[in-house]
């Protein structure tokens, strides 16, 4: 099983002159104890493209220290990693191959950069003999080992300061201002690796970018489109590892890319997004199955733990606990079926190329205001349209369903104000919070029905059972009469998304 540690830490440029100052007169720390030297071997791997450098991410296989073993390295903040460790092996062990699935595909790993490190390690402790942090003084030789500038070499010292577990961040801050009034500063590089990659490259280009870029409408939906794409990938193995909220941020990410192809239909080819939308969907739908079992535990198990003991009859909880496990089995074996699955890599390829060589058309060159506006208010006439036509309709299941599919024009309509917003400004954002509010109460109106639709079954298998279907009936009331209200609210929370005013900014930009 693979052991996980969130590694929070900071590096500083040193040459072989550099001495360490008194570490012990930083605040806490009473006194820094020597661990001597140890000798490290460690081999990264990448793609032949370095897909995971790209990423900022690591894996290596490592000999020598306390730790030898594999290790992969995701990043979470600046400073902060998640390092997932699996012992010492001569081939990479399929647990951690599975988190760099959706960065590698069906691309070979091949060992990058090798690195030997001299390491000098020192202990910060307080009065109680406690860990606060590692310092260590790393003299390191790296060899590039494939790819450009194969066979090159770089050598360099660094300070290393590595928090200890459950540590106080704001420990590092004075050990830092303890280093800096020493002369050391920090390191410009992120990792080792980086800095490895960055000194055996040959003829680097340091130049900075083209700042007098106009950017045109295709250079705006391309950017929202990548960030999805970028959001999917990153997701799988937090999904892999499940992470809390992982799952149904990997599906919003899904049905954003799927909105955004529907809405851009004039920046970018159907031919081509079309096959991609329907993969999205299909990803959607196995995604959800977990996600959506999982809003309605929450809804239910609320609902019925603020119920006074006199009103839950019967076992309740029980039931409902046994009636979500049975739901729920497999839910998360299925996903990482379809994490592991060729059609899930295959969709993961297309989406790479698509960023890769967008299918763009004509449209894609104008300038984004005119083109982009258009595309918002035209999916927001949509949403206009379905509100419009459930309002019409007497309450019950016709207008239920009326109000599901207002729902999801509301979702594509935010999604097409979202991607809108950075060319724009403002007039988007006003749109996508008020249709924001719309989606919402929509929602809850959905998660209601649904809700109904659970306890109406659950009160039927507590009939069966011999058991009084009295609170299940209550909560179904209760249910129906939230979505009542919803109703009732929609029209007002409505007018404030469908005021002229709203699309008329979006037009005038």
């Amino acid at each position: 099983m693979a052991d996980t540690k969130r590694e929070i830490e900071r590096k500083y440029e040193a040459t072989d002159a550099t001495r360490l100052p008194d570490l012990g007169r930083v605040a806490g720390v009473d006194r820094a104890v020597p661990r001597g030297r140890t000798e490290l071997d460690a081999v990264y791997w990448d793609t032949p493209d370095l897909r995971l450098a790209a990423d900022s991410l690591t894996l290596r296989r490592r000999t020598g220290g306390a730790d030898e073993g594999w290790h992969v390295k995701f990043p979470v903040a600046v400073g902060v990693r998640d390092e997932i460790h699996e012992p010492l092996s001569d081939t990479l062990p399929p647990t951690l191959a599975a988190l760099l699935r959706s960065r590698v595909r069906h691309a070979e790993l091949e060992p990058v950069v090798r690195l030997l490190s001299s390491r000098d390690v020192h202990h910060l402790l307080d009065a109680d003999d406690t860990l606060l942090a590692e310092v260590s003084v790393d003299t390191v030789l790296a060899e590039r080992l494939a790819g450009e500038g194969s066979g090159a070499t770089a050598t360099w010292t660094e300070i290393e300061v590595e928090l200890a577990d459950d540590g106080d961040p704001a420990f590092l801050d004075a050990v830092e201002k303890r280093l800096r009034k020493a002369g050391v500063r920090p390191a410009a590089s992120s990792s080792k690796l980086a800095r490895a990659l960055a000194e055996t490259t040959p003829n680097r280009d340091e130049s900075g970018g083209d700042t007098s870029i106009t950017y045109t409408a295709g250079d705006h939906v391309l950017a929202y489109v990548r960030e999805q794409i970028d959001a999917i990938v990153r997701l799988d193995p937090a999904v892999r590892r499940d992470l809390p909220d992982s799952v149904h941020k990997m599906r919003v990410a899904t049905r954003r890319l799927r909105s955004t192809f529907k809405t851009h239909r004039t920046i970018l080819a159907r031919e081509v997004t079309d096959p991609l939308g329907a993969e999205l969907k299909w990803l959607a739908a196995e995604l959800g199955l977990d996600r959506d079992q999982e809003v309605l535990d929450e809804r239910l198990g609320s609902h019925v733990e603020e119920l006074p003991a006199t009103l839950a009859l019967g076992p309740v909880r029980g039931r409902l606990r046994a009636w979500s496990a049975a739901r729920r089995t497999g839910a998360r074996r299925r996903i990482i079926d379809v994490l592991d699955g060729k059609r899930y890599l295959d969709l993961l390829d297309a989406l790479h190329a698509l960023s890769a060589d967008p299918p763009l058309r004509p449209a894609a060159s104008r300038k984004p205001e005119k083109a982009l506006s258009r595309a918002v208010v035209k999916d927001h006439e949509r949403l206009a349209a379905r509100v419009e036509h459930a309002l019409d309709l007497p309450p019950g299941p016709e207008r239920d369903t009326a109000l599901h599919e207002a729902r999801k024009a509301a979702k594509r309509a935010r999604y097409a104000g979202e991607s809108a917003r950075p060319a724009l400004g403002k007039p988007a954002g006003r749109f996508v919070k008020r249709v924001k509010a719309v989606q919402s109460l929509l929602g809850d109106h959905q998660d209601s029905v649904v809700a109904r639709d659970a306890l109406r079954t659950l009160a039927i298998q507590a009939h069966a059972a011999g058991e009084t279907a009295f609170t299940w009936g209550l909560l179904y009331g209760r249910e129906e009469a939230a979505a009542e209200a919803r109703e009732r609210e929609l029209p007002e929370v409505w007018a404030r998304a469908a005021g002229p005013g709203l699309r008329a900014d979006l037009k005038h930009r």
